[in-house]
C-alpha cells in the first residue's frame, strides 16, 4: 500500500529537521545569462538550486504558471524526477479545479507530483477527483497572502464568519482520506492563529515568509499541526538570493535556505 503523503511529508521533515518547502517561481527572465544557452534553461537553474537547497528541503514547490510552454513543461517534469532522486517531495501550485471531465484532467496531474494546490471555488465536485487520490496531499486555498485576499475571503456570511473560516471548515469536512490540508498566509497572523483553531488537525501550507515579509513565529506557532507537519513556503527569498552573484547564484540560495530553515526552527524548539 502506498504511503500517504503527509505521512511521507512527516518522514521528510523529520530527515532533514526543516519545514522549508522551496519555491520554484523559475521566471526565465530572471535565470543567469550563463544558464541562458543551455537546451533548458529552466530546467539547468533548477537542478544547480535543487543541488544546493535539499538537505534543507522539506518540499520543493514549482509554480505551473512558469512552466505553461512546451519547453516550459520539459523543464517541470525533469524538475520533478531530479527532486525526487533526491527524496524531496514535489507540490505543484497550480490551484486547478474545475467541473466535469476538465477537473479529472486537471487531476492527472498528480501522477507526477505528490501534492498540489487547488481552488475551492467551484466547491467539492471540482475538487472530488484530487481528494479521491488517497497518496497525495490537496492542498485547498484558504487565506492568501496577497493583499487582494480581502475582496473575497474577508466576506461575512449570514452566519457571522467571513468565508475563509467556511472553507476551512469545508476542507475538514473534505478530508476523508486524510490528504487534505489548507494554504493559509503567514502575512495574517492573526487568521492564521483563528484557521488552526478551528481545524487543529489540518496541516498548512504557509506562503509569504519570503519576499512578502510574512510572520515566521506565527508560521511555525500555528502553520504546524501539534505532531509538527506542515510547510512554511519561500520562493523568490530564497532561488533568486544570488541574482546578482553570476556562478554563485546556487550557493546563495543554499545559504537563504539554511538561514530559513534555522529561522523557522528556533520557534519549533520553542514548542
Amino acid at each position: 500500500m502506498t504511503t500517504a503523503f503527509f505521512d511521507r511529508l512527516a518522514d521528510r521533515i523529520a530527515t532533514v529537521d526543516s519545514v522549508v518547502s522551496v519555491g520554484l517561481d523559475t521566471d526565465p527572465d530572471r535565470i543567469p545569462d550563463h544558464l541562458q544557452d543551455k537546451d533548458l534553461p529552466q530546467w539547468a537553474f533548477n537542478r544547480r538550486i535543487i543541488d544546493a537547497t535539499h538537505e534543507h528541503a522539506a518540499c520543493y514547490k514549482p509554480n505551473a504558471a512558469f512552466y505553461e510552454s512546451a519547453d516550459g513543461w520539459r523543464a517541470l517534469r525533469e524538475t520533478i524526477a531530479y527532486a525526487h532522486g533526491k527524496d524531496v517531495p514535489v507540490l505543484l501550485d497550480a490551484k486547478r479545479a474545475d467541473i466535469g471531465n476538465t477537473t479529472r484532467q486537471y487531476a492527472e496531474m498528480l501522477e507526477a507530483v505528490d501534492a498540489i494546490t487547488v481552488n475551492p471555488y467551484m466547491g467539492r465536485d471540482s475538487l472530488q477527483p484530487f481528494l479521491d487520490r488517497a497518496d497525495k496531499g490537496v492542498f485547498v486555498l484558504c487565506r492568501t497572502s496577497n493583499p487582494g485576499r480581502e475582496d473575497l475571503q474577508d466576506l461575512e456570511l449570514d452566519s457571522g464568519e467571513p468565508l475563509y473560516r467556511r472553507v476551512a471548515a469545508l476542507a475538514d469536512l473534505w478530508n476523508a482520506n486524510d490528504n487534505v490540508g489548507l494554504v493559509v498566509g503567514a502575512t495574517g497572523p492573526d487568521e492564521l492563529e483563528t484557521i488552526r483553531e478551528a481545524v487543529p488537525s489540518l496541516p498548512f501550507l504557509v506562503p509569504g515568509v519570503g519576499a512578502q515579509g510574512g510572520d515566521a513565529e506565527a508560521a511555525v506557532e500555528y502553520g504546524l499541526t501539534a505532531d509538527g507537519v506542515g510547510l512554511v513556503n519561500s520562493s523568490r527569498g530564497i532561488i533568486y538570493a544570488g541574482e546578482q552573484e553570476g556562478d554563485a547564484f546556487a550557493a546563495a540560495a543554499g545559504q537563504a535556505a539554511k538561514r530559513l530553515k534555522r529561522r523557522l526552527n528556533q520557534y519549533r524548539s520553542a514548542d
